[in-house]
């Protein structure tokens, strides 16, 4: 076969460091950039064989995230704009360890098991972030496409949202919009607009937001959209990526984790701002309040924000469908209670992982998942918009229900729901503030967040610990879990549980509690159980002071 010849041509060209190993994990594949030639030619065959597998359009995104600027990655997506399955998420970790000799018997084995018919046309959509290292490993993945004969698209910079919503736009031939960046900007923008055309009397002081572009791709896509905002909302974008690092000291991660504005941004008290991640998949908002204190507004904050809008307008519109909202046990407890007890809304708890929040929402009419660190979105079944779209047209009901109905739709058409996407998810936040009539400090009251602390004991082997009911709880080691509801009874409004790290020998520590000394103290107590019962390295746990 002519074709395999082909492949061990181009791949001689890219050729894989012998004894490198690397897994496909939550974020595909991400590594310094230097080990990663190889794996984005074998990641452009894979790809081509999932598009004739599946007779649709696969995309393949070539980012870190939030990782340093020296790193890169990849992920491949399927043809709704999902994640790509597990079982081919083994299919990438094989092909990518190969050795140079045993590639082509790799890819044989995945046609094989997969009964892939090789005459079948293969389309695959190219998308890169802005880090230096991008232009030659997307060029990579381009060669690793034509290699087996498929075609590819090469959309150049993007958002890694924007990728997904392209293939979505594609496999649906156009329903979910239009696959350039201009039809995601018209349609993003027009909903926007027609949304905050419902805000009463909105000033000019009200519609301003400092955005932080983490120095990266986010930046350069919210300056490319602005002219199809007509105003209506007034960015002040900082970290554009003109003279900053990516990601450093800027972005969403760094904001949630360190608890305080990146640098380079000017905050005023009580102005909104924003911040996006590396690839513009996540979003967290903060403010200032007129003593200097900084407070977050994460992903628990966006969730309550967009669930609660969501279940007004449904009843304003007599609309009976089933919302909920997907979080990780991770999600503060005071949004869980405040959703459940004075929202009334359905609240589901998975594992940690965008997959599993994702697979989740799936099941309700409307489900609505964040993950704390700010990367979620909303999900709407078939039947949901079907129901929306016929009310918003009916010339049969009152204006009151016909405006709630005509909401609906446009929020609809404002989500990207394939993906967490932060230009689209800053556009919903800023249209629901906007007809609500509330101030960034309004929102933030909605509830008060317990005091919690994350904390991480490193252990010989993470394996020890094996946990259920979405993480919340510990099966392995014996006496771990008991030792944790005791502890936890000596506090108030106390919960706490472990999870094994994905990616290193550590077990994740999280505790919450009425006040920051108790909520340390607990944190500090599960970690030294921990570190007892599940075999600790190192030095034993110290008190944080």
């Amino acid at each position: 076969m002519s074709q395999f010849e082909e492949v061990s041509k181009q791949s001689s060209l890219h050729p894989k460091p012998p004894g490198l190993v690397l897994q496909y994990g939550t974020a595909g594949f991400r590594t310094n950039a230097k080990h990663l030639d190889h794996i984005m030619f074998r990641m452009g065959l894979l790809a081509t064989l999932r598009s004739k597998k599946t007779q649709a359009t696969i995309g393949v995104m070539v980012t870190a995230s939030h990782n340093p600027e020296e790193d890169n990655g990849v992920k491949l997506i399927d043809p709704m704009g999902e994640m790509v399955t597990p079982t081919w998420e083994g299919y990438a970790t094989q092909l990518a360890n190969a050795e140079q000799g045993d590639l082509i018997s790799a890819l044989k084995d995945v046609i094989d098991v997969e009964k892939i018919n090789m005459s079948q046309a293969a389309n695959v959509f190219v998308g890169k972030d802005t880090r230096s290292s991008s232009v030659s490993l997307a060029q990579a993945v381009l060669d690793g496409v034509s290699a087996l004969g498929g075609h590819s698209k090469d959309y150049g910079l993007v958002t890694t949202p924007q990728l997904h919503y392209m293939v979505c736009c594609q496999n649906t031939q156009g329903k979910y919009g239009e696959a350039t960046v201009e039809g995601y900007y018209h349609k993003l923008s027009r909903a926007f607009i027609q949304l905050t055309g419902n805000a009463s009397n909105c000033t000019d002081d009200q519609k301003l937001l400092s955005v932080d572009g983490a120095n990266g791709i986010g930046a350069l896509k919210v300056r490319e959209m602005e002219r199809h905002l007509k105003k209506e909302l007034h960015l002040s974008l900082f970290n554009d990526g003109s003279e900053g690092k990516l990601n450093h000291q800027c972005g969403a991660d760094f904001v949630k984790v360190q608890q305080k504005p990146p640098t380079g941004v000017k905050l005023n008290a009580g102005e909104r701002c924003c911040s996006f991640d590396g690839d513009a998949d996540r979003i967290v908002y903060y403010y200032t309040d007129s003593d200097g204190k900084f407070h977050l507004l994460d992903g628990d904050k966006i969730a309550t924000l967009i669930s609660t809008f969501l279940k007004e307008l449904l009843t304003q519109a007599h609309l009976d469908l089933k919302i909920a909202v997907v979080q990780t046990a991770y999600a503060n407890g005071s949004s869980t209670h405040y959703l459940e007890n004075t929202m009334k809304v359905i609240v589901r708890c998975t594992k940690t992982g965008v997959k599993h929040l994702h697979h989740a929402a799936q099941e309700f009419d409307i489900g609505v998942y964040f993950e704390a660190n700010g990367h979620g979105t909303v999900l709407f079944s078939r039947e949901a918009e079907e129901k929306i779209q016929q009310l918003a047209e009916s010339s049969t009901t009152d204006d009151e229900t016909k405006r709630a109905a005509r909401l609906l739709q446009n929020t609809v058409n404002v989500i990207n729901q394939t993906v967490g996407d932060a230009i689209s998810d800053m556009l919903l936040i800023e249209a629901i503030l906007a007809v609500k009539g509330m101030t960034v400090q309004q929102w933030d009251a909605i509830y008060s967040d317990l005091p919690n602390r994350q904390l991480k004991v490193k252990v010989s082997d993470r394996r020890v610990i094996d946990t259920t009911d979405a993480e919340r709880r510990a099966v392995t080691p014996a006496g771990l879990q008991d030792a944790i509801d005791s502890l936890v009874k000596k506090h108030r409004q106390a919960r706490s549980f472990v999870r094994p790290s994905g990616t290193e020998d550590v077990v994740r520590v999280y505790a919450e509690a009425e006040t920051q000394e108790s909520a340390d103290a607990l944190a500090h107590e599960v970690s030294l159980a921990v570190y007892r019962l599940a075999g600790g390295v190192g030095e034993e746990p110290k008190p944080s002071h």
